[in-house]
Parts: structure tokens; sequence; C-alpha cells
């Protein structure tokens, strides 16, 4: 099986537990037209989080509260890693629920 994105071959555990189960279910899955690798369906997840931010702040915490569990953070939604450093994204301040008041770059609660 090929990525339906890059055409990147997939390898999944097994057909009852794929990892992308892992992965949070904020965006339809359009499994009638393939699966997408990790980086691809991380890349599409991204992009649908960034496209909420013209949303109100209520309903992106909505969404993103249902995926707030603890050490549950996912390298490329949660965090990206910058010189050594993690840098929290937008999503995983979303899931937090409010500023923590350390001026954060993705920071959603703030306007810079």
């Amino acid at each position: 099986m090929h990525c339906n994105h890059c055409q990147q071959i997939l390898t999944c555990r097994n057909s009852e537990h794929c990892w992308c189960m892992d992965i949070p279910n904020i965006m339809p899955l359009q499994t009638d037209k393939g699966c997408l690798c990790r980086t691809c369906l991380i890349s599409s997840i991204r992009q649908k989080i960034e496209k909420m931010a013209n949303q109100p702040i209520r309903q992106q915490v909505k969404l993103a509260k249902q995926y707030a569990h603890p050490n549950s953070f996912i390298e490329g939604l949660d965090y990206d890693m910058e010189e050594g450093f993690m840098v929290m994204t937008r999503w995983a301040h979303l899931k937090r629920g409010k500023c923590c008041g350390n001026n954060c770059r993705y920071c959603p609660y703030t306007t810079r």
C-alpha cells in the first residue's frame, strides 16, 4: 500500500489498529481515496488547524480539548523540535485551554 499523496510505501501494523489511530481524528479521513503516510497526515491536520484560526477561540478550544491527554504529545502536531528544544504549536496551546502567560510564539490567545 502507498501514501495517496506522496506515494511512500505504508507499513500499517494491521487493519484493526494502524499507527494512524494514534493521531487525533480532527478531520474526516477519506479512506475511499486511500491512506496517507504519517508525514502527509500530520501536514494535512496542521493545515486544518491553521484554517481554524479565524474561528472563535471557544470553538477552537472545544475541538482541541477532546484530545488533551497528559503525556500524549505528537511531534509535528503538538510540538516541533528547533535547535534541540521543543517548541509547542498552536494545537498544543489550544489543548491546554488557556494562556500560560509565557509569551509563547504560537499562543492563540494573544495577538502579537
